[in-house]
C-alpha cells in the first residue's frame, strides 16, 4: 500500500533502508567512506523513481499544436536509464519513436520527458515500450505510432548469465504503423 510522505520523509526512510542494508552487507556504515553513503544513495533512488510524481499525458497536452502536417515525425536516439523492477539494478539505451500526425503535433522535446517519465519508475523494458506508445496514442491521437527500444539490463551483465554485450530489442506498433511498407520505412530511417 502507498503511502504519502514528504520528500524530506522519504529520504530519510530510505537513508534508513539503505544504512540497514550496508550494514547487513558485512560493512560498518561508521566508515569514514559510507557515512554519508545512505543519504546519497537515498537521493538517487529518490530521483531514480521520479516518474512517479508525473502525468506523461499532461505533458503531451502542456504543448499540442494544430497543424496540417501529416507525414512522419522520427525522433531518435533518445537516451534513457530505467531500474529492473526484478532485481532493483539499472537498464539503460535508446529510444525512437515515430508517429503521423492527425491534426495536432507535439513539442519535439515532449517526448523523450514522456520516456522520462516511464523510465524513472520500477520498469520491465516491453511494459516500458508499451506505456509511452500508449501515452502518445491516446493523447496525441495521431495516424499511428511506432517505438523502437534498445537496451542494456546489468541484471544479465553483472549478475546472472553475466552477457556483457546483449541488448535487448521491443517495439509497438499502432494505426498506420501495422502497414508493413509504413514500419519498414520507419526502420529503414532509424539505419
Amino acid at each position: 500500500m502507498k503511502e504519502s510522505f514528504t520528500k524530506e520523509e522519504k529520504i530519510s526512510h530510505l537513508k534508513n533502508r539503505y544504512s540497514d542494508i550496508i550494514s547487513f552487507s558485512g560493512e560498518d556504515v561508521e566508515r569514514e567512506g559510507l557515512i554519508k553513503t545512505p543519504e546519497r544513495a537515498a537521493k538517487a533512488m529518490d530521483f531514480l523513481t521520479s516518474g512517479y510524481n508525473h502525468n506523461a499525458a499532461d505533458i503531451i497536452l502542456s504543448a499540442m499544436f494544430k497543424e496540417s502536417y501529416n507525414e512522419m515525425v522520427i525522433v531518435k536516439d533518445i537516451e534513457f536509464y530505467s531500474m529492473c523492477e526484478h532485481h532493483l539494478l539499472p537498464f539503460y539505451g535508446k529510444a525512437h519513436i515515430a508517429y503521423i500526425p492527425n491534426g495536432y503535433i507535439v513539442g519535439l522535446s515532449k517526448l523523450p520527458r514522456v520516456i522520462d517519465v516511464y523510465a524513472r519508475r520500477f520498469q520491465v523494458q516491453e511494459r516500458l515500450t508499451q506505456e509511452i506508445l500508449d501515452v502518445i496514442d491516446q493523447t496525441l491521437n495521431p495516424h499511428g505510432v511506432a517505438i523502437v527500444v534498445e537496451a542494456s539490463h546489468m541484471c544479465m551483465m553483472m549478475r546472472g548469465v553475466q552477457k556483457q554485450s546483449s541488448k535487448t530489442t521491443t517495439s509497438a506498433f499502432t494505426g498506420e504503423f501495422k502497414n508493413v511498407e509504413t514500419r519498414n520505412e520507419f526502420l529503414q530511417l532509424l539505419k
